[in-house]
Parts: structure tokens; sequence; C-alpha cells
């Protein structure tokens, strides 16, 4: 389940000019995440790096982090050195300093994760005060729909799909849990919430992706949040 290195160059190369990446949710995170020059920011699960790369073109100082050293080669290849890179899976210790940043984004990460409570620790352990943690996730109430009959919406609990490229299939496990579990991981974790989002696609993907625009516009997709550490705790 969830082996990145078998299809990461068909993964990356989807995930460079699709609607929902590209015109969706990168640019969802990166509005969200605002000027960022001179921010010390790190990709948590930061994959090939787009979303590595354009913040680095806003002026921020990134570190990437990934599970997969598939997905890492390609960011290699994409960012050459402007960008430290470290083969971490985000279930272990971060190998970063107290404070060590001043933002961390989590690009569809989370939801991979069955606990999220020892990964927000860590997280929040390596932002300054007034650092701020910038998440998208999979919405709670589409998770919700992945199954007939229905799930327990109030359980912590996983499904599969299948991603399928080049006409092979790729199992993947996700882990859904209700909006309150969601929130509360944060608070436990000593984050403040500033943000729970659910944005619109980029409006250029209107003539780009005519079909499915007014799809993705009018239904739940995905849920972003900014949680922050407050200022006035260590």
């Amino acid at each position: 389940m969830n082996n990145y290195d078998s299809f990461a160059e068909a993964y990356a190369a989807e995930n460079e000019h699709s609607l929902v990446n590209a015109y969706y949710e990168r640019p969802a995170m990166l509005a969200l995440a605002g000027d960022v020059a001179g921010h010390r920011i790190l990709d948590a699960g930061c994959g090939s790096g787009p979303l590595s790369a354009a913040l680095r073109d806003r002026g921020a100082v990134v570190t990437g982090i990934d599970a997969s050293a598939g997905m890492l080669g390609l960011a290699r290849e994409r960012l050459g050195d402007d960008v430290a890179l470290h083969v971490v899976d985000l279930s272990d210790r971060l190998p970063f300093a107290d404070g060590a940043f001043d933002d961390v984004v989590a690009s569809l990460v989370l939801h991979y994760l069955e606990d999220w409570g020892p990964t927000l620790a860590e997280l929040r352990r390596v932002l300054r005060p007034g650092g701020r943690l910038i998440a998208s996730v999979d919405h709670p109430f589409v998770a919700y729909t992945f199954q007939d009959p229905r799930p327990d919406y109030f359980a912590t609990t996983s499904y599969t799909f299948d991603w399928t490229f080049n006409g092979q299939s790729f199992p993947m496990r996700f882990w859904r849990k209700p909006l309150h579990a969601m929130t509360e991981a944060f608070t436990t974790a000593g984050f403040r919430i500033a943000v729970i989002g659910e944005p619109q696609p980029d409006p250029a993907a209107r003539e780009l992706f005519p079909d499915h625009f007014p799809d993705l516009s009018s239904r739940t997709t995905f849920l972003f949040f900014v949680v922050e550490v407050p200022r006035d705790e260590p």
C-alpha cells in the first residue's frame, strides 16, 4: 500500500498539470501561505517538489521531507541544490531543532496517518512561537462517502482506493476521521486554529477544463487548515 516509489514518475507528471492539484489544491495552499519571503519553511511530504518550488520562487528558504526516495529523486532534479531534501517518515521524530521553521506546509499528507498526534507534536516542536502549520486533507464529508454501506462517520476508519497510471493500478490506503477529531488533534498538539477553508479552484481552470470545472467548483473535495503556535508559549 501507498508505495510511491513504484509510480513516482507517473504521479509527478499527473500532479504537475492536473485540475485538482495544479489549479485547486496547490493555489489554495499558496494563497493561505501568503507572503513567505524570507520564511524558513518545511514542506512535510513534499513529493516531487512542486509546492517547494513555488514557495522557493516566492522567496522562502525551503526544506523538503518525504518518505519516498523515488519522489525525492524527482524533487532533486526539479530543485537542484536550492532546497535541502531528506528522506523522513512523518511517523518518526523529525531531524530538526526546536523552533527551526517559521512555517510548515503539509499538502495532502495527514490523511495517510491513522493517528495525527505524534506527527502534529513533532511539527509543533519544530515551529517557532507564532509559526504556522498550513495543511490540506481529504474533506471528511467526502471521505465518508467512499464506502457502501456508509461507515461510522464518528469513527477513525481506513479505506482503500486504487490509483491508475498507464493502465496499472496501485492500491492506496487512507484514514478518515470526523471534522471534530481533526480540530481536536490540532488543539491537543498545542496549536490554535486560525483558518478552516473550503476554497474554490483557480478561475483560469474554467477554460482549461470546461468539462470538469463546474463539478469541482460546486462540491467539497479537500479541507484546508491554518493552525498557529501561540506566541506566548515556548
